[in-house]
């Protein structure tokens, strides 16, 4: 692997307020990260989803930051946004909830990692680790004991970019995660358990 090019320099991390809105826009481009999504898969139902993909996700989701939630964190390297990383209380995610290949494994508060973005210049140079530290830290901050994620393993070869936005499970095993769960073969859930 070329060193330079998997250097990533000056890397540091914010959480989303709405001061940095324009710096998630900028991230995200026109299609709001794959699709029109702007993060809201798994804090919608699906039909709402659907009906609001494309603007209508990114309203939602600026009104959520406006309002002062934080739903999640940005990493900059030299200034400018490269990776989105959306970490918070499981409960605030309820498709996720409603998931039965996701469903708890135990009545332990969590916080989940649901979505991982990462600017196409900066893939494969080590920045999903990083933002899933990142994410892990936020997390122990405000009080998590314990960091779910749920990757996704591709069956075989190597699936296209916009189909592993959960992560995949070497970048959680990087960060620290381990191996908890399997719903099926290819969605494990994994967790990082903070110590005091």
């Amino acid at each position: 692997m070329n060193s330079i090019k998997a250097y990533v320099p000056d890397v540091e991390f914010y959480p989303l307020t709405f001061a940095r809105w324009k710096d998630l826009e900028n991230l995200f481009g026109p299609r709001g990260a794959c699709g029109g999504c702007w993060c809201m898969w798994w804090r919608l139902k699906r039909s709402e989803f659907e009906r609001l993909k494309g603007s209508k996700n990114k309203t939602a989701l600026k009104k959520m930051v406006k309002s002062g939630q934080v739903p999640g964190i940005l990493a900059y390297s030299q200034g400018k946004p490269i990776a989105w990383c959306s970490v918070g209380p499981r409960e605030t995610y309820p498709a996720l909830e409603r998931s039965r290949v996701l469903k708890r494994i135990d009545d332990k508060p969590v916080w989940s990692v649901v979505c991982l973005f990462v600017a196409k210049g900066f893939r494969k140079r080590g920045v999903s680790v990083k933002i899933l530290q990142a994410a892990v830290d936020y997390a122990r901050v405000n009080g998590a004991k314990i960091v779910e994620g749920y990757p996704i393993k591709p069956k075989k070869g190597r699936w296209p970019d916009a189909f592993v936005w959960t992560g995949v499970p070497s970048a959680f095993l990087k960060a620290g995660f381990k191996e908890v769960h399997r719903g099926s073969p290819t969605r494990p859930i994994m967790r990082y358990f903070i110590k005091n």
